[in-house]
């Protein structure tokens, strides 16, 4: 086990926050801490974007529960959040890093998730927070509140003590993950992967982009993503526009067959299966006009999807050999195997797309990218031995 256990047992009653005064002198005393560990609740079935229901604070002695509905402007959070000498603390911190920047307007940084961290020490690639909490600090977690109504008016008991430990357990965490990262000199390690969940470009998508993440959109030829391309435009926008999820508007399966059908009427769409009954008149007839106008586009303006894999030769038998490879060196670096290279990336490198995969960058590729093109070009062989699977030079005799 790389990391020990410490046996920690915190208990910080948390503070409840439904002032705005209360939360602009929590901000005062935060900043003589050298870390604030941030967590948030929300809802999402009903809406495009996350409602805010809770947000949990913790510095190095105490715990915050901000109460969004409360409290008048979060935004006297936003110096806080970027403040250098603070490290920020998260567990698996994507969406909650994505609602800050929407309700608080900046991304914090400097970062530390401690899920990516993990990684890096021998646990399992998206190590669960109950998991990581129990493994380093010898602490089981109640989760009975974790599917829980939490925009629901007086919060109970039970779902403040769940609140409170999402966060009271990372400050410590983080001191203990941080030591072992320096001491296996793998702490900038984690730089690149800490920049890119901080980057604004991850939180914001193009809307004409989103045909291509179409469920099925592959069975359309390019005059129809074409037109793909517009439905999806638009549904993305509506959604935004009412704040309801996208297949309330249009559901992806909705979308490909409208297209598929090259729909140039509004009888066409509605020969689509729900269609009658998710559009108005007047959103059906948008949607028709912006389908006929990518028919008439010119091919050259026709998108296309990657389709790279399908034309492109077979390579399992190199990826089974790769994958072998990095299950051994994952295994010697106390590494979780997915975090040092998985299928896809495997996949690129051996149809020789290097350059646009990650395990030939930085310390991916110290660690085993080079030898998987020693391996992909003859240079070392793979073989069983005594103890396992064996790397060896070519060149090399083989000792039977």
């Amino acid at each position: 086990m790389v990391l020990q256990t410490l046996k920690l047992h915190v208990r910080i009653n948390p503070v409840y926050i439904a002032s705005q005064e209360s939360l602009e002198a929590f901000v005062e005393r935060a900043r003589s801490s050298s870390v604030l560990a941030i967590d948030t609740e929300f809802l999402r079935e009903k809406t495009y974007y996350a409602k805010l229901c809770l947000l949990q604070l913790a510095t190095d002695d105490e715990v915050a529960i901000v109460d969004p509905f409360e409290v008048d402007d979060l935004g006297v959070l936003a110096p806080l959040l970027v403040d250098e000498a603070i490290v920020k603390l998260f567990h698996a911190g994507d969406q909650d890093l994505e609602i800050i920047y929407r309700n608080v307007g900046v991304l914090p940084r400097p970062v530390f998730d401690t899920q990516i961290a993990a990684a890096l020490l021998g646990q399992a690639q998206q190590v669960g927070y109950g998991s990581l909490v129990h493994t380093v600090c010898g602490v089981t977690l109640k989760k009975i509140d974790s599917f829980t109504d939490w925009s629901h008016r007086p919060l109970s008991e039970s779902q403040l003590d769940y609140a409170a430990d999402d966060v009271v357990y990372l400050p410590e965490m983080y001191r203990l993950m941080r030591s072992s990262l320096e001491e296996k000199g793998r702490l900038s390690w984690l730089d690149p992967d800490f920049e890119e969940l901080v980057d604004p470009a991850r939180y914001e998508s193009d809307p004409r982009e989103r045909f291509r993440r179409l469920k099925r959109g592959n069975q359309l030829s390019r005059k129809q993503l074409a037109a793909a391309r517009e439905v999806a435009a638009w549904r993305e926008e509506q959604a935004r526009k009412r704040d309801v999820p996208r297949k309330w508007v249009l559901s992806d399966e909705q979308i490909v067959e409208a297209c598929k059908r090259e729909a140039k009427t509004i009888d066409d769409l509605f020969m689509v299966r729900g269609m009658r009954e998710k559009l108005p008149t007047a959103d059906a007839r948008a949607v028709i006009a912006l389908m006929n106008k990518a028919y008439a586009l010119p091919q050259t303006e026709w998108p296309e999807l990657d389709r790279a894999g399908r034309s492109e030769p077979n390579v399992d038998a190199q990826i089974d050999l790769m994958t072998a490879l990095v299950r051994l060196r994952a295994k010697e670096n106390g590494i979780a195997m997915q975090t040092l290279a998985n299928h896809a990336e495997l996949a690129l490198v051996a149809r020789g797309h290097v350059d646009g995969a990650d395990v030939m960058k930085g310390w991916r590729r110290a660690i085993i990218g080079e030898e998987l093109l020693d391996l992909l070009e003859g240079r070392i062989c793979l073989r069983l031995g005594d103890d396992g699977l064996v790397v060896r030079r070519c060149e090399d005799p083989v000792v039977l």
